[in-house]
């Protein structure tokens, strides 16, 4: 029976089901019988029904909700310029671009940076923070990270000036969820229908599953995760360890009930049978599928020395293991092992809260293979400064315990750290090994080789996310592994529009930041796993003051441009990110000079 549940005797399986209200009633009256759909949790039966297709929300529902005014002359603005304009309830950003004026919201919702100090450039406007960018034309998110679009307003020109109308909610939201269906597929009948199932809930699975729904997809969607929560920011955890899930979470429960987008919590996929296009669950579940995707996300590594297995050791994967980890450090010892952006973040974090915190690290300084020498010393110091030792050139031997809890770490260096909490930061693995029995491939990593259209080595099969290589178009197609935020939504888009026959293909300049003491670090260009960089740099050219950590570092090879870092010097991340994203090669003898010119594309 094509994209049904099915289940020979009911076992213990723990899931979110998340429903329309309207559908909750008709299922407590169904019991779950007749339906090729039912299926069976805790031994109860559960089932889902038809929805119809949202209406679009009109922009201006009354009225006595819209206010309107002139916001300035015409000849106020030039081409290619923008400016936020008070609009009596709120601001607008208002651009000017090929001789047309547009208003849209004044704030990225992904994070809420002012968009008037990002950068317009060929028809969006790019956030000067994280790089999302946005339509001018329809205020449309276009290249992520984030889920959410900007309100476009109504522009009217007369006498020479400017007039701008808008709802008075739109200004006051500053963010706009895309129209989306909903699920209108019929319970029964229609076993043939396509369904989508989509293994892990992190930033790819939860694009993948609203580009669907944005696209018109109104069939079947169900996500399943090991997570017991819906799909949440799991990059806050590290920046900020006593969030609790509901302040984490990237969607309300809400939202997955109005676009019939079933979630399935601590739900374990351990084999993928691609030729039934079936998947099977840890407790024996079998759920059928017609399009997959595998976003199964990566394993952190742990530590294998002597005395592994003692009590307060954790890797930060969930918001319970971030928040134990604060519990336990307030007041009292803590040691973080690496010194990468995880361990760098979580060792940022405790030092209002712990007595002490250290930090042990294989290299000779944090950061070395990505951001260099130079600015990773720099970065050190601003540690030092904020009470954080470091025991660099050696790792652990050993953890010691009293009464079964972790008391001392136990260094190669043969010094012993006192540690009441240890948090391990030394990199993942891709969660992949239950596809190893699959005719999915994999490489010799566990990695999930795919092209740019996301699909894998059977038809029908995407996958996206922490676990894929895929070609980098501007670096000559080279497979690469890319873990970042913002790529896993790039790669979950491209999916889910391959999905419907698009043939979309991945093109995006990939972003981080990170936030460390109150100070952002941005990044754009690809570090690869597992060696740092992709193809290393042999020379950083650092413009600004690195002792006051105010600094553009530009990294390259050759000469060539291959990343930028930025500290206290937005937007020239997302600047150099637009250059890139234009497909313009920027040359070492621009960036040595000094001028800056040339981002404007007012240089040589």
């Amino acid at each position: 029976m094509g994209g049904c549940f099915s289940k020979p005797k009911p076992v213990e399986l723990k899931i979110e089901v998340v429903l329309p209200e309207k559908e909750r009633g008709k299922e407590e009256l169904s019991g779950g019988k007749g339906s090729p759909r039912a299926y069976q949790g805790n031994g109860t039966a559960r089932h889902f029904h038809a929805e119809e297709r949202l209406p679009a929300p009109h922009p201006y529902p009354g009225a006595q909700d819209c206010v309107e005014a002139a916001v300035c002359h015409v000849k106020d603005l030039e081409n290619g310029q923008m400016r936020e304009v008070e609009l009596g309830w709120g601001k607008v950003l208002l651009v000017k671009d090929n001789g047309e004026f547009h208003a849209l919201g004044h704030k990225c919702p992904h994070y809420g940076a002012p968009l008037v100090k990002g950068v317009l450039s060929r028809g969006r406007v790019r956030c000067p923070w994280h790089g999302a960018c946005f339509n001018v034309s329809t205020g449309d998110l276009e290249d992520f990270p984030g889920l959410d679009s900007l309100h476009k307003f109504q522009v009217k020109i007369e006498k020479e000036k400017v007039y701008v109308r808008a709802s008075k909610q739109a200004l006051q939201l500053q963010r706009r969820t895309k129209v989306m269906a909903k699920c209108i597929s019929p319970c029964a009948g229609h076993s043939s229908s396509t369904n989508v199932l989509i293994v892990g809930a992190g930033a790819a699975g939860l694009v993948c599953a609203e580009t669907l729904r944005q696209e018109g997809f109104s069939d079947r969607i169900v996500l399943c995760t090991l997570d017991r929560h819906l799909p949440y920011d799991r990059p806050k955890l590290s920046k900020c360890l006593d969030a609790q899930p509901e302040q984490l979470a990237l969607r309300p429960k809400e939202f997955f009930r109005a676009y019939g987008i079933e979630v399935l919590t601590e739900a374990q996929v351990v084999t993928v049978d691609v030729r039934n296009k079936k998947v099977v669950f840890k407790d024996g579940f079998k759920l059928e599928y017609s399009k997959l995707l595998l976003a199964p996300g990566s394993s952190p590594k742990t530590l294998s020395c002597k005395g592994k297995e003692v009590e307060n050791v954790f890797t930060i994967r969930t918001p319970e293991d971030a928040n134990r980890v604060v519990r336990l450090a307030r007041g009292r010892n803590a040691v973080v092992v690496g010194a990468g952006f995880l361990g760098m973040e979580v060792a940022a974090y405790l030092t209002e809260k712990a007595h002490s915190v250290s930090v042990v690290e294989l290299e000779e300084t944090p950061f070395r293979r990505f951001l260099g020498e130079r600015v990773g010393r720099a970065l050190m110091k601003m540690f030092e400064n904020n009470r954080v030792k470091f025991y660099m050139q050696t790792e652990v031997s050993e953890l010691r315990a009293q009464e079964g809890k972790l008391k001392e770490v136990v260094l190669k260096s043969s010094k012993v750290v006192r540690a009441d909490v240890c948090v391990v930061g030394i990199g993942a693995v891709p969660a992949t090994g239950f596809l190893r029995q699959s005719s999915i491939s994999l490489d010799s990593r566990g990695f999930i080789p795919v092209n740019k259209m996301m699909l894998t080595n059977v038809p029908g099969v995407f996958a996206a996310g922490d676990a894929v290589t895929f070609p980098l178009a501007w670096r000559n197609n080279r497979k690469v592994n890319i873990p970042h935020w913002q790529m896993a939504h790039a790669q979950g888009r491209v999916a889910a529009q391959n999905m419907l026959a698009q043939e979309a293909e991945i093109s995006t300049v990939p972003y981080l930041w990170t936030a460390m003491f109150g100070k952002s670090l941005r990044y754009a260009a690809p570090p690869v796993w597992p060696t740092g960089y992709g193809e290393g740099f042999d020379d950083v050219i650092i413009q600004g003051d690195l002792e006051e950590l105010k600094f553009v570092a530009f990294y390259t090879k050759g000469d060539e441009v291959i990343a930028v870092a930025s500290m206290n010097y937005d937007p020239i991340v997302s600047k150099v990110a637009e250059v890139l994203a234009s497909g313009r090669t920027i040359r070492k003898r621009e960036v040595e000079t000094g001028d800056m010119s040339w981002l404007t594309g007012k240089g040589s």
